[in-house]
């Protein structure tokens, strides 16, 4: 491709992290994850990070982790907000427990929550709002924090696409009761496969380790919030189970990869921005396109690109063009989740209308992001969509 979607980040310095566990022996879950984890914690600025296999069951794991919470958990049955744009896996574990999930439309500027929309659609009924900051671009979590008010609501995050996003000084990801994150191969940092769970909270902490292998104790602390104190026996506790958890456990191989990322992020970041510009300098006032509307410092994990409805082109028609000239394309994320054969097995509801959804589903699109200069193929993106 002449502007692919996505490159590898990794150098040799990933394959001798890789090459270091292949000969320590031990593939499964161990130090190396446990040191990515306090990295990444300190990174992001949490207390705890909980690496798993991928970002999907990062939401899986959040999910459950607040299912099986003492005091101030969900139950089946309780109401969730979520915005109509997202990837899949964000309204999947809501489903599998059981949840009421409120679509709510987004803002066609910022691909986010449309605020005022967010704002009426909570009620005495709404227990949890999941914001997902989209494509790099964090939330406005003032004016969500504001929306929340005294109310019991809890705020979580899907931040898979928006690792090193700042809103008012404070890392995307960290605003919510959780969060997660990806490090599949297109996000900002690449493990091979893997995704993070981040709180400060110590018993979903707690509850995270044990739901990540089997429901088990083997992994917590002697005194921990979950079953309280474990044997001093480990042959006791070697296959006590205290909660349904699942086996989501990465492999120390991506614990090491995930270590020499953490070295490289801040500059891949700042590349990304970089790119950034140079694209909204092109594209910023183009006459039939809009760009993404930037919230705080958005970490950019793609830019976007929305047809206006009097564009000369229709989107099909452009997307060929780009594809026959190697740009990779790809829609807005999953474009409006609510139009999906697959909400027949939800209990869902849509607050008023998704106008916003589905004109980003028909008009939306998206390129690639990367950590090393794109003037050159940003240029050419310009050049063959013209003006």
């Amino acid at each position: 491709m002449q502007y692919p979607l996505a490159s590898t980040t990794w150098n040799e310095a990933e394959y001798a992290a890789i090459d270091r566990v292949l000969k320590s022996g031990m593939f499964s879950m161990g130090k190396e994850v446990a040191e990515f984890e306090r990295q990444f914690s300190d990174w992001v600025g949490t207390r705890y990070a909980v690496m798993v296999n991928s970002g999907s069951s990062a939401n899986l794991a959040m999910i459950a982790a607040l299912m099986f919470r003492k005091e101030n958990g969900i139950k089946r049955g309780d109401e969730v907000i979520v915005p109509a744009v997202s990837w899949s896996t964000t309204y999947y574990p809501l489903q599998q427990y059981g949840l009421k999930v409120k679509f709510v439309d987004i803002d066609r500027k910022t691909l986010n929550f449309d605020l005022s929309q967010l704002e009426q659609a909570v009620t005495d009924k709404t227990r949890v709002i999941l914001a997902v900051n989209l494509l790099g671009n964090p939330n406005d979590f003032s004016q969500i924090n504001k929306i929340i008010g005294e109310k019991n609501i809890l705020l979580l995050e899907d931040n898979c696409e928006s690792l090193g996003a700042v809103f008012d000084g404070k890392q995307a990801g960290t605003y919510g009761l959780m969060g997660t994150f990806s490090s599949f191969f297109s996000h900002h940092i690449a493990t091979m496969e893997g995704g993070l769970v981040v709180t400060d909270d110590e018993e979903l902490y707690h509850i995270l380790l044990s739901v990540r292998a089997h429901g088990w104790t083997r992994n917590l602390p002697k005194h921990n919030l979950v079953c309280g104190e474990k044997s001093d026996d480990p042959f006791e506790e070697s296959f006590r189970f205290v909660l349904p958890g699942y086996n989501l456990r990465p492999l120390e191989m991506s614990g090491a990869v995930g270590q020499e990322q953490m070295k490289k992020l801040t500059g891949m970041i700042n590349e990304r921005r970089k790119n950034a510009d140079h694209f909204a300098k092109l594209f910023g006032n183009h006459p039939w396109l809009s760009i993404q509307q930037e919230i705080g410092a958005s970490s950019w994990f793609g830019f976007s690109l929305l047809l206006s409805e009097d564009a000369p082109i229709s989107r099909a028609a452009l997307m060929q063009k780009l594809m026959t000239e190697k740009i990779d394309v790809r829609p807005i994320v999953a474009g409006n989740f609510a139009k999906n054969e697959v909400l027949k097995w939800f209990d869902y509801s849509i607050y008023a209308d998704l106008r916003n959804a589905e004109y980003i589903d028909q008009y939306g699109f998206f390129v690639g992001n990367h950590h090393y200069s794109l003037v050159d193929q940003i240029n050419y993106l310009h050049e063959i969509i013209g003006s």
